[in-house]
C-alpha cells in the first residue's frame, strides 16, 4: 500500500492466521491442487448454500468456466450466435469469455440508483434468439431477482451470476451467486476476501459440476467420480484414466496455499461482512441527502463492496476535478467499475447490439467514480472524504 494514501481502496484482511495456514501448507509438500483445496470447495459450497463448489485461479476464469461448460455440455448448449443479454456497466470479463465462444452479447441499461441489470430493459431486449441474461451484482449489491424472474418467466432463459463484487450479499435471505443456474466469485486482494488470487463456481446442477471439474484441468477425467455425465463411468484402472481427455479444457486450477489460506479467510468472513455494513450505515448518514452527489442506492443484504457515488447536474465539480482534490487529500478513489463499457474500442471485437439508449450507463461512466469499503472501522475516513468534499466551491 502506498504510505501518503490515508484512505486506501483495497487493504489485506490477512494476519497471522493466513501467515501460518502458509506455511503448514508449504511445509505439507503439496503446493499444486489437492485436499485443501477440496476442503475448502466444501466449506464454501456450505456458506453459500450451494450443491457444489469449485475453486479456480480467478473470479475471471470463474466466468471463463461457467461459459464453456454451458458450450459443452450434453443438452440444451449454448451455440454460436447464441444472445446473452448483459448489463452495459460491469468489468470486462463478464463479457470476454462470451465472445470468446461466438456469443452475441446484447448490452442493455442498468437502473439509475442502483447501478444493477434494469429488469424493464431485459424484458425489452428478449428475442427468440436469447438464451442467457448475465446479471451482475455490482459493488456488493444485489440484483432485484423477483424482477428479473418476473421479466424471464415463461421463456426458457437460463440466469448466470457475476458475483465477483458481492461474496456475502443476500436477497430475500438467500446468498448472491445462488439465483441463477451457476454463479462465479473472485477472492482477489480487494474484494471481500483474499486468497491472493482465486476464485469459485457454485451450481446445484450434478451434470454442469462435472463439466465445470473437466473444463477446469485440460478437460481430463481424472478429476471426475466413476460415473459421471461428462463420458459415462470411468474405467477401473486408474492408469487408464491418467491422460484421457473429453473436452476442450484448460488449466484453471487453483494452488494447495491459497485454499489453505481461503479457509481461515472464510471464518472471518462473518465478521469483515458485518464491519462493511457498519461502515455503510455511517457512509449513508453522511451522503444520503447529499445536495449534489448521489450515492448509490443498495439493497439491505448488500455486502458493500464499495461505495459508488455520481455528481448531480449541480455539482460544483466536475469528476476529474473532485478525482484530483481527492488524490491530494490522500483518498484513493477510481471510476465506477468500466463505467459504461460498451463505449470501449475493444467492442469492434464483439459481435454485439445495444438494445435502447444507455442512459443511466453513460451517467455512471462520465460522473460516477467509488471509494473503498473496508473490514475495519471507516468513521474517521469517512468524516474527513465528506469534510473534503464540502470544501468544495
Amino acid at each position: 500500500m502506498d504510505r501518503r494514501l490515508r484512505y486506501p481502496l483495497a487493504v489485506s484482511t490477512w494476519d497471522e492466521a493466513e501467515m501460518e495456514a502458509a506455511i503448514r501448507s508449504l511445509r505439507s509438500g503439496r503446493t499444486t491442487m489437492a485436499d485443501t483445496v477440496a476442503a475448502f470447495e466444501r466449506e464454501f459450497a456450505r456458506f453459500v448454500g450451494s450443491r457444489h463448489a469449485v475453486m479456480v485461479n480467478s473470479g475471471s476464469s470463474a466466468n471463463l468456466l461457467m461459459i464453456a461448460a454451458l458450450v459443452h455440455r450434453n443438452t440444451r448448449r449454448l451455440e454460436r450466435g447464441d444472445e446473452v443479454i448483459v448489463p452495459a456497466v460491469s468489468w470486462p470479463t463478464t463479457y470476454y469469455p462470451l465472445y470468446q465462444y461466438g456469443l452475441r452479447l446484447v448490452f442493455v441499461d442498468v437502473e439509475r440508483d442502483t447501478l444493477n441489470l434494469d429488469p424493464k430493459a431485459v424484458a425489452a431486449a428478449l428475442t427468440p434468439r436469447t438464451r442467457a441474461v448475465f446479471a451482475v451484482n455490482l459493488l456488493g449489491n444485489p440484483c432485484r431477482y423477483d424482477r428479473l424472474r418476473e421479466a424471464l418467466a415463461g421463456r426458457d432463459v437460463m440466469l448466470l451470476e457475476d458475483n465477483c463484487e458481492a461474496l456475502g450479499a443476500t436477497f430475500d435471505g438467500r446468498q448472491a451467486g445462488t439465483f441463477g443456474l451457476m454463479g462465479s466469485y473472485s477472492f482477489f486482494f480487494s474484494h471481500h476476501m483474499s486468497t491472493m488470487e482465486g476464485g469459485m463456481v457454485v451450481t446445484d446442477d450434478e451434470e454442469l459440476h462435472h463439466f465445470l471439474l473437466a473444463l477446469r484441468a485440460h478437460g481430463w477425467t481424472r478429476d471426475l467420480p466413476k460415473k459421471n455425465h461428462v463420458g459415462g463411468e470411468k474405467s477401473e484402472e486408474p492408469f487408464e484414466e491418467s491422460f484421457r481427455f473429453l473436452v476442450p479444457g484448460y488449466n484453471l486450477r487453483p494452488i494447495e496455499i491459497e485454499a489453505a489460506i481461503g479457509l481461515e479467510q472464510l471464518k472471518k468472513l462473518p465478521r469483515l461482512l458485518e464491519q462493511r455494513r457498519a461502515n455503510a450505515r455511517h457512509f449513508q448518514s453522511l451522503f444520503g441527502g447529499h445536495p449534489w452527489l448521489r450515492a448509490q442506492r443498495h439493497e439491505p443484504g448488500s455486502s458493500w463492496f464499495a461505495f459508488a457515488m455520481m455528481l448531480g447536474e449541480n455539482s460544483p465539480l466536475d469528476r476529474m476535478q473532485l478525482a484530483r482534490r481527492l488524490a491530494a487529500a490522500g483518498i484513493e478513489c477510481r471510476p465506477v467499475v468500466a463505467g459504461n463499457f460498451a463505449k470501449n474500442p475493444v467492442m469492434r471485437w464483439f459481435d454485439a447490439r445495444v438494445q435502447g439508449p444507455l442512459v443511466n450507463a453513460d451517467w455512471v461512466d462520465s460522473r460516477g467514480l467509488m471509494i473503498g469499503n473496508h473490514g475495519y472501522p471507516l468513521a474517521a475516513e469517512l468524516d474527513e472524504l465528506k469534510r473534503i468534499i464540502d470544501e468544495a466551491p
